[in-house]
């Protein structure tokens, strides 16, 4: 799938010096075929959008990338600030950022991939692929929701994984569990409860099934296809150097090391772009990744005890209307860096916002969704 971004002919002006490309932020065209009522509509969300960024950054509020879409058309993309402080080198809107949690959405897009191609189950138990592994009864489905009820691996490896300049690695922590058995903290399919561990086996069932890293079947199988030229997966066991395009910081001044669990990927681990991941977004609208039964398998709400509105399915955090439409989302942070991808299914909004500096990067999903007019309830 190809989706294409013409060229720019209206621009709002940027008045902070501190912003990318160029030091404009870019509002996708009114082309003949656009109404100009609803031209005008996009020009004031694109208006509204870039004096709030805007008036966040000058108050060291905000230093990243935003981009906010409808449909296919981009109403609005920016860049903030520095991606290196120490070399004043500025942020672009290609400049990738580690994503954190919202790598998971592109990890269970990995494993529907496989379901739907007829590779593996959502029944399947874990030990049909690591047949030592210690606990029984989980299975596929039950690490997509969060319900395995396993221990967080970023906790047990801290008194386990005893040289902490080794990289962990996914298969290290399969490894501990068979070896040292960490105590579970619920049974199988007891309760909700969200765990990193979960979305690292996932990445490693991929690599079983496959029979390849879990980096080159989601660069093969999702961001070729889908164009998603300046995404990657970062595991400081296959890559040496934390990647310094785009340094993550605690503040200004306080920039974040590597550490030995970034060789686990799958919970964590991709780099991507704003517009990146807005061809994720646009490819789950328009089913070119995933058949419509695969999207509707990850946007069911999976935890009868959890409410409508804050629930989770298959990669994503689902808020359910009362009239039935849903926004389909996920956050994440780590090390430096925090991330939104949001998605409203009824108007096919998207909104994408990530930041390098975590002190300065929180923003409540609330705020983002009053900010683009997207009703909660």
């Amino acid at each position: 799938m190809k989706i294409v971004i013409p060229i720019i002919i209206i621009f709002i002006a940027v008045l902070s010096t501190g912003c990318g490309e160029e030091g404009k932020a870019y509002v996708y065209p009114i082309l003949p075929k656009i109404k100009k009522a609803e031209g005008e509509r996009f020009a004031a969300d694109a208006a509204r959008i870039d004096s709030f960024f805007n008036n966040r950054f000058k108050r060291g509020l905000f230093n990243g990338a935003v981009l906010f879409a409808e449909g296919d058309r981009i109403v609005y993309k920016n860049a903030f600030g520095f991606a290196n402080f120490r070399k004043k080198d500025s942020l672009k809107i290609d400049s990738p950022f580690q994503l954190a949690s919202v790598s998971k959405p592109i990890t269970a897009a990995a494993i529907q991939l496989l379901h739907q191609r007829g590779k593996l189950s959502y029944s399947d138990s874990l030990r049909k692929f690591f047949p030592d592994f210690p606990y029984e009864n989980i299975t596929v489905h039950l690490l997509l929701i969060h319900r395995s009820g396993l221990s967080n691996y970023m906790y047990f490896a801290e008194d386990l994984w005893e040289d902490k300049t080794i990289p962990l690695k996914n298969k290290d922590v399969i490894s501990m569990m068979i070896e040292h058995q960490p105590k579970r903290y619920y049974l199988p399919d007891k309760k909700y409860n969200y765990i990193n561990t979960n979305y690292a086996l996932l990445a490693s069932i991929v690599e079983k099934v496959s029979g390849k890293s879990f980096q080159d079947f989601v660069k093969t199988e999702i961001f070729d296809p889908l164009e998603m030229n300046n995404s990657f997966i970062y595991s400081n066991d296959t890559i040496k150097a934390l990647p310094d395009e785009v340094r993550g910081y605690i503040t200004r001044r306080r920039p974040v090391n590597d550490t030995y669990l970034n060789g686990v990927v799958g919970d964590k681990g991709v780099y991507s772009t704003v517009e990146d991941l807005f061809k994720f977004s646009r490819s789950l609208f328009e089913n070119t990744l995933l058949d419509s039964s695969e999207i509707d398998s990850a946007y069911t709400l999976a935890h009868k005890e959890l409410y409508d509105n804050d629930n989770y399915g298959f990669g994503w955090r689902i808020n359910k209307r009362t009239d039935g439409t849903k926004i389909i989302y996920h956050t994440g942070w780590w090390k430096g860096f925090r991330s939104y991808l949001i998605r409203d299914l009824p108007t096919e909004k998207t909104i994408v916002v990530l930041t390098n500096i975590t002190k300065s990067g929180i923003i409540s999903t609330t705020e983002l969704l009053d900010l683009y007019e997207i009703p909660k309830e």
